[in-house]
């Protein structure tokens, strides 16, 4: 069995903070329990899941889910102004780092690295909660794997496209997006080859734990539309291995390729000396998981803001190839920046 998870009481919760979620079209209240243990997934109960890029992880479960719509704030966002952001790494820093991935793959280390920035600007006053930009952002920037975790050690609001794994019982499934522009003539040969690149690289991670001859790719290089652009999106699919649960799952996995780069450990190395700041939850996987049934989805952690002392984040980046052009990269980076970052501004 896996060790009980430590009682919210224990970590110090605050009852008038209100933790909630809101996963899959679920509203989970009463928070009952907090785990850093992948492992209470493979337990009982219903959770709410924030694994950052870092591979921090916060599980919390709650003792109501129910299909609800997502509740108003009693008060409107009040975000930072849209000048106040600063970025991890400014034009000229991001297109060094490009040039650098480039050597790289040049020396043969790594085939593909995505390069990102994180976004940082101070709230104007202590924030009430991440609710209030969770309704914007659902008014303004629907998404397929929307969502809000709001719980002590992850304040989390995601408009994410990207589903990372959704399992039911032994079936698992991920999506991999490669490919990103205004619209579909932008889609380059570039962005196919990378796509078919990470696909690869996550039929690998699904064959590491899953029974031999189920992996396959069910769909490739389709073009999904999303408010003010477009994506290159696949999906592999396999049957996990008899014994196999979360931990084993996110161990193959985890973190997603279309966020990291090819092959996995040395993009994780330049990713390590490139990039200046922690991820956190950007890049991360954020959805839910009822233990009871075996079911759970998760997306992968883009298009995310997260709270953190009094500021609020958000990251953005690209996937850099041979092919790569630096300024069309730091373009695309402000591409998936500006419609997020214009909603969270005031």
């Amino acid at each position: 069995m896996p060790p009980s998870p430590n009682p919210v009481a224990s970590r110090g919760v605050d009852e008038s903070s209100r933790p909630l979620a809101y996963l899959g079209g679920m509203l989970a209240t009463g928070l009952n329990e907090l785990s850093d243990d992948l492992r209470v997934l493979d337990g009982g109960g219903r959770w709410a899941v924030v694994v950052t890029f870092e591979g921090q992880v916060t599980c919390a479960r709650f003792d109501r889910w129910e299909p609800a719509p997502l509740p108003h704030a009693e008060r409107p966002w009040k975000g930072p102004g849209a000048d106040d952001w600063t970025s991890s790494l400014d034009r000229d820093g991001y297109v060094g780092a490009v040039r650098a991935v480039r050597e790289l793959i040049a020396a043969g280390t790594v085939y593909q690295v995505n390069v990102c920035r994180m976004l940082a600007a101070e709230l104007p006053a202590p924030a009430d909660g991440l609710l209030p930009l969770a309704n914007r952002l659902q008014e303004r920037h629907p998404a397929p794997f929307a969502g809000l975790v709001d719980v002590p050690g992850a304040r989390v609001v995601t408009a994410s496209p990207e589903l990372f794994l959704r399992r039911d019982g032994e079936q698992v499934t991920s999506s991999p997006i490669k490919g990103t522009g205004r619209t579909r003539r932008d889609l380059a040969a570039k962005d196919a080859a990378e796509n078919v690149m990470i696909v690869d690289l996550v039929r690998n991670d699904l064959s590491r734990v899953c029974r031999t001859g189920t992996v396959v790719v069910d769909d490739l290089l389709a073009v999904e539309p999303h408010p003010g652009l477009v994506h290159l999106v696949s999906t592999v699919s396999g049957r996990l291995r008899p014994g196999a649960g979360w931990p084993e799952l996110f161990a193959a996995t985890f973190p997603p390729g279309s966020v990291s780069g090819a092959p996995k450990s040395s993009a994780l190395d330049a990713i390590e000396a490139l990039e200046p700041v922690p991820r956190g939850p950007y890049c991360g996987a954020i959805g839910w998981v009822d233990a009871d049934t075996g079911e759970g989805e998760l997306a992968v952690g883009i298009r995310t803001f997260w709270a953190d002392d009094g500021v609020l984040r958000f990251g953005t980046g690209a996937g850099i190839t041979w092919g790569s052009d630096p300024q069309r990269e730091w373009a695309e980076t402000e591409l998936k920046a500006e419609r997020l970052v214009g909603l969270a501004s005031c």
